[in-house]
C-alpha cells in the first residue's frame, strides 16, 4: 500500500512499482515540476511528494533505504538555480538530515542526483512491526539573476512517463 501526497505529486500523477525481487521500488511522476518566471504563479517556485509506503517485511527481517536515485529534466537561466532535496524516516521515528543536490543555469539538459548511505549509518525499520516508510522530496526553482522575461522550471517528470525514482533497499536478519 502506497499513499502519495504533495503540490508534485496530485491524486493520480505517481505511480509505484515494486521490482519482484523486493530489492527496489519505482516511482513515476507525471505532474511533478517547480518553476519560475513567465507563466509561473506564486507558488510554483517549489513542489513537495510524500510517500507514505507500507512494506510488508518478512518474520524475522528488517529493512533500510540505502540508495535513491532521483531523474528529470531540467532547464534553468543563466543566474537560475534548481534543487532536489530529499530525507527518508520510518513512522515513529525522527527523519534523517535531508540531502540536496542543487543545480546551475544556464542549463538545460536532462538531470541525475543519487543519494547513498553508508553502512555505518543505515537506519532500518524496528524488528518485528511492518512500519511505514516515508520519503519526502522537494524540487524548487529560484530565479536569482536571471532575466525577469524569461521561464526557469526544474521537473521529476516526463510526458513518456521514462522518468523515474528508483529507491534501493537491504534486508537484513533480526537478532534473536
Amino acid at each position: 500500500m502506497v499513499t502519495v501526497n504533495g503540490s508534485g505529486c496530485p491524486a493520480d500523477t505517481a505511480a509505484v512499482a515494486v521490482a519482484s525481487d523486493n530489492t527496489a521500488f519505482t516511482v513515476t511522476y507525471s505532474k511533478y515540476l517547480a518553476q519560475v518566471g513567465v507563466g509561473a504563479t506564486p507558488t510554483d517556485f517549489r513542489k513537495n511528494c510524500q510517500l507514505d509506503l507500507r512494506v510488508h517485511i518478512p518474520q524475522g527481517f528488517t529493512y533500510a533505504i540505502t540508495e535513491a536515485d532521483y531523474r528529470g529534466f531540467a532547464h534553468l537561466e543563466n543566474g537560475a538555480s534548481g534543487m532536489e532535496r530529499a530525507n527518508y524516516y520510518f513512522q515513529g521515528m525522527s527523519q534523517t538530515a535531508r540531502v540536496t543536490h542543487v543545480f546551475n543555469g544556464p542549463f538545460s539538459d536532462d538531470w541525475q542526483s543519487t543519494d547513498r548511505a553508508d553502512v555505518a549509518s543505515l537506519v532500518y525499520a524496528p524488528c518485528g512491526v511492518d512500519h511505514n516508510v516515508n520519503v519526502n522530496t522537494e524540487l524548487r526553482v529560484s530565479r536569482g539573476t536571471s532575466d525577469p522575461e524569461t521561464t526557469s522550471f526544474m521537473a521529476m517528470d516526463s510526458t513518456d512517463g521514462g522518468v523515474n525514482t528508483v529507491y534501493h533497499v537491504t534486508w537484513k536478519q533480526c537478532p534473536h
